[in-house]
């Protein structure tokens, strides 16, 4: 097992930028960040540029890695791939390949997308819609040695009323779309919130788990017994705030990690955890971001056999 991080949490930096600070810090791999421009839209960044594959933007990117000694763990965009606007979607796909080519160019065994949903329609309706979107991207990752892995983020912000907007949220879930020949980026600080033991969770899947995030989550029971489990209903004017909880970096919330760590070595994985940094303490700028950072790989560490 390698312990990395995310790139994402610092979009101003360079890759090289980044890479020379992970390797000062003692982290083994990044998760790098390959969104499209999008703008100002929070964590996102474009780190890896998959619109150029060209011989030499590949070396200089190979570069980076060999010469630093660190592993580029995964390539990362996170998008809605059921958006309900087709054109958007269409997008979204597309760039979905862009990424498993990068990953084939690069030798990268990983791309981390999330399967998403159509706000619009039924669970079952999106369900079916997904079997359709996900073939042809699933069929190119194949021939290209690389594996499309979902992480089980709520992405509740995406619906209207704050109800689940990527369909991957839940083992019952996990099970359908490995039948469509996805895999899972396991991270446990979702399935805390949503009532789920990922300690437990974890434990039969694992065979199908190349990677996993590494984020924590921090649980105010008493807002909860306010608010209920959906979240705030009458003053909710930001859609992700569902106001009883709050992602922190590793160690400053209610995971355990040591239970959860020896649980994945137990299952005999070996891949990476990555740290995906979305402290709203430690964030903000640069310097309170990398502070998250030394906390997380801090509490992970030791618990990491080197």
């Amino acid at each position: 097992m390698k312990l990395g991080f995310l790139t994402a949490c610092l979009p101003k930096l360079s890759l090289e930028q980044i890479a020379d600070w992970a390797v000062l810090q003692g982290y083994e791999s990044l998760e790098v960040a390959a969104w499209p421009d999008l703008g100002e839209r929070p964590f996102i960044a474009t780190h890896l540029n998959v619109e150029n594959l060209s011989a030499q933007y590949l070396n200089s990117v190979k570069t980076i890695f060999d010469s630093r000694g660190i592993e580029l763990s995964s390539i990362a965009f996170y998008d809605n791939n059921l958006h309900p606007d087709q054109s958007v979607r269409d997008e979204v796909n597309a760039h979905v390949i862009k990424c498993i080519d990068a990953a084939a160019a690069l030798g990268v065994e990983t791309v981390g997308t999330f399967v998403g949903r159509d706000w619009n329609k039924p669970v079952r309706e999106n369900l079916a819609m997904a079997k359709d979107v996900f073939a042809p991207l699933v069929s190119h990752a194949n021939s290209k040695g690389v594996k499309i892995i979902i992480e089980n983020c709520v992405m509740e912000g995406w619906h209207p009323d704050g109800y689940p907007g990527n369909l991957a949220y839940s083992p019952e879930l996990w099970e359908w779309m490995f039948g469509l020949g996805l895999y899972l980026n396991f991270d446990p600080s979702h399935l805390v919130w949503m009532g789920i033991d990922p300690v437990k969770a974890i434990k039969p899947y694992l065979d199908r788990i190349p990677h996993a995030q590494a984020k924590d989550i921090q649980i105010d029971l008493d807002r909860r017994n306010h608010f209920g489990f959906p979240g705030k209903a009458v003053q909710r004017e930001n859609p992700w705030d569902v106001g009883w909880w709050r992602y922190r970096v590793p160690g400053l919330g209610d995971v355990d990690w040591r239970r959860l760590i020896d649980e994945m070595y137990d299952g005999g994985f070996t891949g990476t955890l990555s740290v995906e940094h979305e402290d709203p303490v430690w964030g903000g700028t640069e310097e309170k971001v990398k502070v998250g950072l030394k906390v997380a790989y801090d509490t992970l560490r030791p618990l990491i056999v080197q």
